[in-house]
């Protein structure tokens, strides 16, 4: 028994880092998903926007007015391509664009990502679809004004 312990040692190490050598394309993938995402954004490059999301992504943010009413606010990818193509971005000096991108979890062909931006914060849910990372989720939130 104690002969074959460093074989399986062995055997899972080289799981390891095969596992490994595949997550760090991933990641790398993902992070320019996200930069694709933002800095599309700023930009105002709809290619980019277009290209980090999945046609049928949903974007949301949970709005509370002040006697406590919740509504949810709705943006599809068609929206965000359009809103990006009119250069809604580009209204954000560049010294002022924030674009911190955290992976925050990757499991198989599914990521969590939170990026910080200069007037929000978007919690991004990926996929690997047809071999390619999109955003295919976005819920989000306003910062406190300035």
């Amino acid at each position: 028994m104690h002969k074959l312990y460093p074989l399986a040692i062995i055997a899972l190490l080289s799981l390891v880092s095969t596992a490994s050598a595949q997550s760090t394309a991933d990641v790398a993938a993902i992070r320019q998903t996200a930069l694709d995402y933002i800095e599309g954004w700023y930009e105002g490059n709809a290619e980019r926007m277009e290209r980090a999301l999945h046609p049928e992504l949903a974007k949301r943010i949970v709005r509370t007015n002040k006697d406590g009413v919740s509504q949810l606010g709705q943006m599809s990818a068609m929206s965000l391509v359009q809103g990006t193509r009119r250069g809604g971005g580009k209204n954000t000096l560049r010294e002022q664009q924030q674009k911190d991108v955290t992976i925050l979890d990757v499991y198989e062909n599914a990521a969590s990502v939170k990026i910080v931006a200069a007037d929000w914060i978007d919690y991004l849910h990926m996929a690997k679809f047809n071999g390619r990372w999109v955003i295919i989720n976005v819920l989000w939130e306003l910062k406190p004004a300035r």
